[in-house]
């Protein structure tokens, strides 16, 4: 089973130590029911000495057991705790152009739950152990006491394992629809939370939505649990009512047959009564054995990055010390889908030096996003190069080169943490000098280090997010349309005061942004237009900012 080969490759000898606990509690349980039959049921005089003995094995059979299952959960939650952090680990490890690839729907279901799946496995396997191991000392023991009577009971076995094992792969079939339905309803979930806006707007999408997708995945979700709760309840009085035919067979055969006397038949009705719990408990734990194995199959489809302990550190720290950035002939290409054409970037060359203000324009869909991705090293070229003075990036020289860059995108994620350019906490100083030049200081809640509450404004989250990337210290400052959610006159603050202050302090800013008629504030312009990359300078930049102008003053 993969689980124990996962759980011994972590830890065999704690494992193995489990096991070993397993099986002797297990032989135990067979010697007390051998106690029983050889020693109690014949006694014939004085029996207080075998009573104490009898106390002593339950007492010795009680603190192994406890001990066998104990250990075993213990090691099952530790894998577990640690599959977590790993899966976890790998999903920062993995380059965005997979996590995009998979989707956060998928990735979030995996999170919550495979990492469940795996963890109700894990509770369930000392059953399932201890089950398996008490079923093999017992049989060795009926072996013992009539081969005859073991054949037949083999036999009897046989078909109950057989019908049982039919059962259990329709199980199997449906506990992987089960997480395919699982992936479909959670992209539902995600939908109904990231539009909640347009849902709420309009009812009739709403309706279409919540009749037509989510029931579906829904009813779907429901179907296959339901069929594979009742294959599995099917399994379970199906083993449960053959153990006890087996009663049946053996007084028939021991009795109507004579294959057997009437007290090796009880001693056999005894001991199968025993086995009869930990049999259907171990029949009981399948489902969630099952379900782990396709949760771990769902985990290998996803294909992160492989699980690497620590964080990577750069060779060098470029920041203050590099003078240009280089792309030559970069390309990147999305495929397309079905019939539709793809879309590529490139082949783009460009220069970035340190301290300029460069501003990057064009239209929806012009490719101004995956040139900022490129840029920052967030995609890596599918051809051409980026060279940071003269030096190809390349290999675990991107650890380095993606150092130089803090970043607002438009689809930004606000932390809470205060952090500088090497992860620890900003000084309060720096941060209240930000948060009164952002004219956020009587807005934003600072404590400890983080920020209280993030429930604002999309423009006042932007200014909150521009204030993580400042403290992060970086050379290379990326926002992306940063302005678009600030009102007028923070916005001609921004442009006015913030960037020439962040241009005074070193900074090099690269901003994609439609505020045409600050062009002034750049010192060089960039047009992105079907994937193609070109200056603005001259005659073309004029007309550009005369352009804008006079649609401004137009609107006036």
């Amino acid at each position: 089973m993969r689980l124990i080969r996962l759980i011994f490759s972590h830890n065999p000898g704690a494992l193995s130590f489990s096991l070993f606990l397993s099986l002797l509690s297990a032989l135990l349980s067979v010697g007390v029911i051998a106690f029983i039959n050889q020693r109690m049921v014949s006694a014939t005089g004085e029996i207080d000495g075998l009573l104490w003995q009898f106390g002593a094995l339950l007492v010795a059979l009680l603190v192994l057991a406890a001990w066998a299952q104990i250990a075993l959960t213990a090691l099952g939650h530790r894998f577990v705790y640690s599959m977590r952090r790993g899966l976890v680990k790998r999903v920062l490890d993995t380059s965005i152009e997979r996590l995009e690839a998979i989707g956060g729907a998928n990735i979030l279901a995996s999170l919550s739950s495979d990492i469940r799946n795996i963890t109700l496995a894990f509770v369930n396997l000392p059953q399932l152990i201890y089950g398996l191991g008490l079923s093999v000392a017992a049989f060795v023991y009926l072996a013992v006491l009539s081969l005859p009577l073991f054949g037949m009971t083999l036999l009897w076995m046989g078909v109950t394992v057989g019908v049982g094992w039919l059962l259990v792969t329709r199980l199997s079939h449906h506990l992987q629809q089960l997480r395919e339905s699982e992936d479909r309803i959670y992209q539902d979930y995600e939908a109904a939370i990231e539009g909640r806006k347009e849902l709420t707007l309009n009812r009739d999408r709403a309706r279409r939505y919540y009749d037509e997708e989510f029931d579906q995945s829904a009813e779907t979700y429901r179907n296959h649990v339901t069929l594979a709760d009742r294959f599995h309840s099917i399994a379970s009085n199906w083993a449960n009512i053959m153990v006890l035919g087996t009663i049946g067979l053996v007084y028939y055969l021991a009795n109507g047959l004579g294959w057997a006397s009437t007290a090796i038949a009880s001693t056999y009705a005894l001991t199968i009564l025993f086995l009869r719990t930990p049999l259907v408990s171990a029949v009981a734990s399948l489902p969630a054995l099952m379900s782990a194995k396709v949760s771990l199959k769902k985990l290998d489809t996803l294909a992160l990055a492989e699980y690497q302990p620590g964080f990577e550190q750069p060779q060098h720290n470029p920041n203050g010390k590099w003078q240009t950035l280089e792309l030559e002939g970069v390309e990147y290409g999305y495929p397309g889908q079905e019939d539709e054409r793809g879309f590529g970037v490139g082949p783009v060359d460009m220069t970035l030096r340190r301290g300029e203000v460069v501003f990057l324009v064009g239209g929806n869909g012009s490719g101004k996003s995956t040139l900022a991705r490129l840029l920052s090293g967030l995609y890596l070229p599918q051809s051409g190069r980026v060279l940071l003075d003269g030096e190809s990036m390349e290999g675990e020289r991107w650890v380095s080169y993606r150092r130089l860059f803090a970043s607002v995108f438009t689809d930004f994620y606000l932390f809470d943490q205060l952090i500088t350019e090497d992860g620890a906490d900003a000084q309060q100083q720096e941060v209240e000098y930000w948060l009164d030049r952002l004219h956020m200081l009587e807005k934003a809640q600072i404590d400890k280090g983080r920020i209280k509450d993030t429930r604002l404004s999309q423009g006042q989250r932007k200014r909150l997010a521009l204030l993580l990337a400042l403290l992060e210290q970086r050379d290379i400052l990326l926002l992306d349309e940063w302005a678009a959610d600030q009102d007028p006159l923070f916005r001609r603050l921004f442009y006015r005061e913030l960037l020439p202050m962040m241009k005074a302090k070193g900074k090099t800013v690269f901003a994609i942004t439609h505020d045409d008629h600050y062009f002034d504030q750049a010192d060089r312009l960039l047009k992105m237009d079907g994937g193609r990359l070109m200056e603005l300078t001259g005659e073309q930049r004029r007309q550009a900012s005369h352009d804008a102008l006079r649609a401004v003053s137009h609107a006036d």
